[in-house]
């Protein structure tokens, strides 16, 4: 049986991954300097990888902060594909549209402003691929939006699964109590649909994926 160590072999990957170009180095030195939570690096390029191989015509996005996935997302979709990208800080959204528009992506990639609990039963079309990335105590809610807003065949892609170590500890700071509860739930729903095909990987910060039925 094999395991993946930390550290050691996460510092081997990083020696053979490629110089991410200069927007995405900024992005994320910028998240790791201000504490912005971005989507690990090998998470990001797992999602590149879905995008690449399944070839979405609409994608929905459940939390854009500065926008980090929102444009690896968009640059890897065909001519014709879309992102809709969910936000309510103000300040983030401030700061993904300036790296939306830097990026040249205003027209793959829609940045809805509000809370994405308000805002998905709202939404009509359904989405080829759906990246949930909010509020950890929120999952459960969005998980259900979600399902409705999936197509048939359609793939869910949900980040913070092992959600720092925590999910699968016995001691747990105060501070994540709450929130590591809810991931836990979240865990046991996700891994018991009926309407999914699920799997947890130990990639990144733990990531679900789930194929509709």
């Amino acid at each position: 049986m094999s395991s993946i160590i930390y550290p050691n072999q996460i510092e081997y990957l990083e020696s053979l991954r490629a110089e991410p170009d200069p927007l995405i180095k900024e992005m994320e030195e910028f998240a790791r300097e201000n504490r912005v939570p971005i989507l690990d690096w090998k998470s990001a390029e797992l999602l590149e990888q879905i995008v690449l191989m399944i070839k979405p015509k609409r994608v929905l996005e459940i939390g854009t902060a500065i926008a980090y996935s929102s444009i690896r997302i968009a640059r890897r979709l065909k001519k014709k594909g879309t992102l809709d990208t969910i936000e309510k800080s103000l300040d983030n959204i401030a700061l993904a549209s300036e790296y939306i528009r830097r990026a040249e992506l205003t027209s793959k990639i829609n940045l809805i402003e509000g809370d994405a609990l308000a805002v998905m039963p709202q939404l009509e079309k359904k989405y080829d691929l759906i990246f949930l990335d909010a509020d950890k105590e929120d999952y459960e809610k969005l998980f259900y939006y979600s399902l409705v807003l999936l197509k048939k065949g359609g793939v869910l892609f949900v980040d913070n699964l092992l959600w720092h170590g925590y999910a699968a500890s016995s001691k747990v700071p105060t501070n994540y109590r709450n929130s590591t509860k809810a991931i836990r739930e979240f865990n046991k729903l996700f891994m018991n649909q009926d309407a999914l095909w699920t799997t947890i990987f130990s990639i990144g910060d733990g990531i679900g994926l789930g194929v509709k039925i």
